[in-house]
């Protein structure tokens, strides 16, 4: 079949020869994959990487699938065949996925070293922090720039056909922020400021738009991630033109004068991290949801301790988070209008490198979400 696949070190391209997905387990099934969004995580992979693929000549740990694969993630796609298990999918189903995959497949990969293991995270249900955590699309089986897509049913979340196959591959980034919004304990009604407005930034935004944030401010340096939070209806902020006084400034724009009850850190570096923690207000929380280098990073505990404030972070998701992202967009609380602002490409398959993945590489600022789609379930555009 058709795909855009990681075949080794610096290489990714398209092909026509991968092979096609066979159900191996009772309680998979194949979707068609109507739309795949491309990750920054795919980015670096090219970049960086391997970090989540297998190296040359290896194999994942926990799936044994060597490379070739085929990349993505964040997909939407319609069901094609079920397992002789499978009971909450039927064919014609319209679905999202949860990529995450860890301890909970290991009944799927018999041969594998792993098999039949269940780490302390998995064991109390926090499965997104899985000591052997792998993704869909990144190692543990061919993702979502394929025409088909083989996934287990614990990992599929139903989508009502109201909402469109191609805002639905946005599901999977919004889950991200989703389950970071949910575990940090916020409430409706209460004021959020955050840090970047890239992809994850943006996703943010619509989150807590969803849970009823009374006020939103986004804290960004280039004009034109600003402009495209402001088309969320958010208000932003230049620090650089503030200077040293910035986080001073954002502390006086929620009512009170003295800051925000939530900070979230998407942009992860070290301006951001202090003034996520430096914004908020007594007993106010600073969420960290960027992915960081291995480099550590200095900061001063009182700036927690004196106003009794929190620090935490969140990483990836589990099933509850895309059920509630789904629940929000299909009843307005998310609306589409907005969720279609983080589109700024829509591509053919065979198309994914040069217009996909060099187009982000290339023109990052003023890209949030490139769309690949191997089937051609709606309606291509290039914004």
């Amino acid at each position: 079949m058709r795909g855009l696949a990681y075949f080794h070190q610096g290489d990714i391209h398209f092909t026509d020869n991968l092979s096609e997905p066979k159900i191996q387990s009772g309680d998979e099934l194949i979707l068609e994959v109507s739309w795949c969004g491309i990750c920054g995580t795919d980015l670096h992979e090219y970049t960086d990487g391997p970090i989540f693929m297998p190296k040359d000549g290896c194999a994942n740990e926990l799936s044994g699938n060597g490379l070739p694969l085929a990349m993505g993630h964040e997909m939407s796609g319609i069901v094609s065949e079920v397992g002789s298990k499978v009971t909450r999918f039927k064919k014609g189903d319209h679905v999202v996925v949860d990529a995450g995959c860890g301890c909970l497949d290991t009944h799927r990969f018999e041969d594998t070293q792993l098999s039949g293991t269940m780490c302390n995270a998995c064991k109390i249900g926090m499965v997104n922090c899985c000591s052997h955590a792998g993704f869909i699309g990144l190692g543990v089986g061919g993702g979502g720039f394929a025409e088909k897509v083989l996934v287990a049913e614990q990992h599929c979340i139903k989508v009502p056909k109201e909402i469109p196959l191609d805002v639905a591959a946005l599901v999977e980034p919004l889950s991200v922020s989703w389950h970071a919004v949910s575990s940090s304990g916020f409430q409706r009604g209460q004021t959020a400021c955050v840090f970047g407005a890239g992809p994850i930034g943006l996703a943010t935004i619509l989150v807590l738009k969803g849970f009823g944030a009374s006020k939103i401010v986004v804290s960004e340096l280039a004009k034109i991630r600003r402009v495209l939070a402001e088309s969320l209806n958010v208000e932003t902020f230049d620090p650089s033109k503030h200077g040293k006084d910035a986080i001073e400034e954002l502390r006086k724009i929620p009512e009170g004068d003295d800051g925000f009850d939530f900070a979230f850190d998407c942009s992860g570096v070290k301006p951001t991290f202090d003034g996520a923690l430096k914004v908020t207000t007594f007993r106010g929380t600073s969420v960290n949801l960027a992915i960081w280098g291995n480099k550590p990073i200095d900061y001063y505990p009182m700036d927690v301790t004196l106003k009794e404030k929190k620090l935490t972070g969140s990483i990836g998701y589990v099933v509850k988070d895309f059920e509630g992202v789904v629940s929000a967009i299909h009843d307005g609380r998310i609306p589409l209008s907005d969720c279609r602002h983080l589109i700024t490409g829509k591509q053919k398959l065979e198309d994914g490198w040069e217009k996909g993945f060099l187009e982000l590489m290339n023109h990052k600022d003023s890209n949030v979400k490139i769309l690949l789609t191997p089937n051609n379930h709606g309606e291509l555009h290039s914004t």
